[in-house]
């Protein structure tokens, strides 16, 4: 139990949740962070200063992470990953709610994602700045350019369409959107070859020995299929765990089929989310200790 005491009136709701995710420590052999909110720019620095304080006072080898995330910035993700590994051997994610699009390859990054029939990942459709200045999906411009494109070499192109791709299209944004999606894709693949794969060592059904160049062809549909926007349609589209097992063939481990880990994550992230919605949280950090508001 932690012997760490607010000093608000929100005290005894911070005590709680300090104890619900020590549970979750205990259970794991490792140290646990929660994050809930949006990817973007500066909650890489916030992460960092928060695992470094966790570290200070810990030598596990293991992180679990508590995901909720509707996505955001490829290359905060990237920072992130290259923080949690500069720290831990082995990092883990359970995805209690959801992780869509830059929060699934996060997700994805880990030795071992967590989930039950609720939790959902998404496409891998990466968030840009766009042109005014609004967070977009990346994936929604290219292929309606690419739609475009298509029109014009069959000789379909409308004169509406065709000033739209004159004026409606910037090509240096749209080299931007191209760039953060290939830069989605290569972090996917390159994080489930040296974390996710790292102990596939035989093939499930013929038990064949694991090539490296197995492991690198798996993780390249894996990217393919979580970028083909034909099949998922929109940006939030939810994606379940079983679905990730049967169609996609990504171990996830079911957190209801452990002995009571499931009831321990989700009697820790109700409370969570419950309180963090009445301090009107929209960025929150939580592990023993310390809950921070970030925005």
């Amino acid at each position: 139990m932690t012997s760490y005491i607010p000093d608000n009136s929100n005290g005894i709701i911070e005590i709680q949740l300090d104890e619900r995710l020590a549970n979750l420590e205990e259970a794991f052999g490792g140290d646990a962070l929660t994050f809930s909110g949006g990817l973007i720019h500066g909650i890489d620095d916030v992460i960092r200063v928060e695992v470094e304080q966790i570290r200070s006072s810990s030598d596990k080898k293991r992180l679990v992470m508590v995901l909720d995330t509707p996505g955001g910035y490829i290359e905060v993700v990237q920072r992130i990953v290259e923080t949690l590994r500069y720290h831990y051997e082995y990092v883990d994610f359970i995805i209690p709610n959801s992780a869509y699009s830059a929060g699934t390859v996060l997700a994805m990054s880990g030795d071992a994602i967590y989930m039950n029939y609720y939790s959902r990942l998404g496409p891998i459709d990466p968030q840009v700045m766009g042109t005014t200045g609004n967070i977009v999906p990346a994936l929604g411009y290219l292929v309606a350019w690419e739609r475009l494109l298509e029109k014009a070499r069959n000789g379909d192109l409308t004169d509406v369409e065709a000033q739209l791709m004159l004026e409606g299209f910037d090509q240096a944004e749209l080299y931007k959107y191209e760039q953060a999606r290939e830069l989605s894709i290569s972090l996917l693949k390159e994080w489930l070859v040296n974390y996710k794969f790292k102990d596939w060592e035989v093939t499930e059904g013929r038990q064949r020995k694991v090539t490296s160049r197995m492991k690198t062809q798996r993780a390249g549909q894996i990217a393919r299929e979580l970028n083909n926007t034909a099949r998922w349609h929109s940006h939030g589209h939810g994606i379940s765990m079983e679905v990730l097992r049967r169609d996609l063939r990504i171990k996830i481990d079911d957190l209801d089929a452990v002995p009571g880990l499931g009831k321990k994550v989700k009697d820790y992230y109700t409370l969570f989310e419950d309180y963090t919605m009445r301090r009107g949280g929209v960025v929150v950090l939580h592990h023993p200790g310390r809950y921070l508001l970030v925005a």
